[in-house]
């Protein structure tokens, strides 16, 4: 795609731009073509200034051939979706404008031109009832390209919905760019966004009501399987404060209050603002705020245990110099500590304090690349690789806070998805044991390492790795993560360490590749598998783990140091 200069005119069927910006910009792009369809536009990826308003910075999308066009939308760096817009015709107008803060702003934006009630857009639909299953179209083959499905599922009242991707495959890149899956707290895309999901996982998603909305967008270059997705309800539990909930994901915090609780301590919806008064509320039934971690005036602190996110809504009677109103403010707080996401909103009245607490999570992907460019990730599973090949690994945090930093606290390795008793250490408390390793510096929410490929004795075909993951503040110059390697004399138990027990794999050696082709060769049908096999490009297990102890576990090929019990080197051995 290049990156563009300061706007542009674009006549293309269909075209992705990646947007490289810094302060002061004020750039329109313009697209338009004779063609008797409208255009729709996906902003799959923007990255504004920090703290940035809508007024100082945006993306506006006008309905038409220029500025001067009806306003279509609006983008700022709290929005939280992923922003969707359609055209009325067949031009349409978008203006980037940014503010004096240094800063590199990004922005990956895809367009394409289709024709609607075609009967190519016939995807999506009402999902009703306590349980149900859907798929992304064509399922298990490969999904069509330029395709955006919405399934609205709506279960009976007072239940929330839970719901599970059994199967999950879709092009994997790192912002989730191209192909992705979005799901919504609600009935619409204006609803808060749950999380944004791609390449290969199993995740899953809880509402906080009835009612979940499910996005799969798509564009023109590679297609997968795509997914396959069932749902399930269980009965709202009663909360400690039932007029407030609050719900922490990685991405962002979501506070939903009731009018009559609003009304009980004497104030309406419209007299609401957080730290950061240019945020405002939702209003429907409810008022619901939905924001990013990092935005709104949330403030950060590392607790030494955890890391807090905390947010104020303020209530304020507005058009009066004086009031008798109780002083009122309802304080959110998401604690990330060593077990779980905890949420906690309070309301503080003369002192008095109430509290609400439930759990979240936070989104975490590994991927193997081609080179220590980072750039282009491995796409095929199994992996097979060299004996003594070195292998570039990457683990990616997706959240909005920019100031985390991914640390990897340890890597062991076996031969079987269990871990039994038999395992070998690349890291161990930050320190690397396997004299092939390099670890990179920290790099933005990514941590990144090397090593060479090699394999346990006694025929084992796989090697499986598991990692535990360290999350601290990068601004902490006392955390975990700014300690680095720890002996074992100065170990403690870091409480940044969150676990889960995910595999992926296995990967094999090419020779066991180049023999498995030689035993299909015997039929002609079989014998067509390997050739097909090489055709695919390699796919990234990519995944959603629980930040309550996040054990990333990837299936890699170990090198083998000869002095070890149960591990041996191959380095001199020829391939047969």
């Amino acid at each position: 795609t290049g990156v563009p200069r300061c706007g542009a005119s674009l006549h293309e069927p269909n075209k992705a731009l990646r947007i490289e910006l810094n302060a002061n910009a004020k750039c329109t792009w313009q697209i338009q073509r004779n063609a008797n369809q409208t255009i729709r536009i996906v902003f799959s990826h923007f990255k504004f200034a920090p703290s940035s308003s809508c007024e100082t910075e945006s993306i506006k999308v006008f309905d038409g051939a220029s500025t001067a066009s009806p306003l279509l939308g609006q983008v700022c760096d709290d929005t939280d979706a992923v922003p969707v817009l359609e055209s009325s015709s067949d031009s349409l107008t978008f203006l980037i404008t940014t503010n004096s803060v240094p800063f590199t702003r990004n922005f990956f934006v895809y367009y394409y031109f289709f024709s609607p009630g075609s009967g190519t857009e016939n995807c999506g639909g009402e999902l009703t009832g306590p349980n149900g299953t859907f798929s992304s179209p064509n399922y298990p083959a490969p999904y069509p390209q330029f395709r955006y499905c919405v399934w609205h599922i709506q279960a009976p009242k007072n239940s929330k919905i839970t719901l599970e991707f059994q199967d999950f495959f879709l092009e994997l890149d790192r912002n989730c760019q191209l192909d992705f899956t979005a799901v919504y707290d609600g009935a619409s895309t204006a609803s808060g966004l749950l999380g944004k999901v791609c390449g290969r996982a199993q995740p899953t998603f809880e509402s906080s009501s009835n009612v979940l909305t499910v996005v799969l967008s798509t564009d023109d270059t590679n297609s997968y399987r795509g997914f396959s997705a069932q749902y399930s309800t269980a009965p709202l539990p009663a909360p400690m404060e039932p007029n407030t909930t609050l719900t922490c994901s990685s991405d962002s915090m979501r506070i939903v209050l009731s009018k009559s609780y609003l009304a009980s301590l004497g104030f309406r919806e419209a007299h609401l603002q957080l730290n950061d008064p240019s945020c405002r509320p939702v209003v429907t039934d409810s008022v619901i705020f939905s924001f990013p971690l990092a935005s709104c005036g949330t403030i950060k602190k590392d607790e030494g245990h955890s890391i807090t996110y905390t947010n104020t809504i303020s209530l304020a009677a507005a058009g009066s110099t004086i009031t008798r109103q109780r002083n009122t403010e309802i304080t959110a707080r998401c604690t990330m500590s060593n077990n779980e996401t905890l949420e906690l909103i309070y309301t503080t009245t003369n002192n008095a304090i109430q509290k609400l607490a439930a759990e979240g999570r936070y989104n975490v992907s590994m991927a193997f690349y081609e080179s220590d460019l980072f750039s282009k990730p491995i796409q095929y599973s199994p992996y097979y690789v060299d004996l003594n090949q070195t292998l570039f690994a990457e683990v990616t945090l997706h959240s909005t806070d920019p100031n985390l930093q991914v640390f990897i606290d340890t890597c062991t390795a076996s031969p079987q998805p269990g871990f039994g008793s038999l395992t070998y250490d690349l890291i161990r408390s930050g320190c690397n044991k396997d004299d092939t390793v390099v670890t990179y510096p920290a790099f933005e929410n990514h941590g990144r390492f090397k090593f060479r490929a090699f394999r346990f004795l006694r025929s084992f075909p796989s090697v499986y790795l598991q990692c535990d993951i360290v999350i601290c503040d990068s601004n902490s110059t006392n955390s975990r993560c700014a300690r680095g390697c720890i002996s074992r004399q100065k170990r403690a138990i870091s409480p940044y360490t969150w676990k889960t027990n995910t595999v992926v794999g296995p990967i094999r050696l090419k020779r066991d590749l180049r023999a498995a082709e030689h035993s299909e060769s015997l039929t002609e049908a079989e014998a067509e598998k390997p050739a097909n096999l090489q055709q695919y490009n390699f796919y990234t297990l990519a995944f959603v783990v629980l930040i309550s102890n996040i054990l990333i576990v990837v299936a890699v090929i170990l090198k083998h140091h000869k002095h070890q019990v149960g591990y041996s080197s191959f380095q001199n051995v020829q391939s047969s």
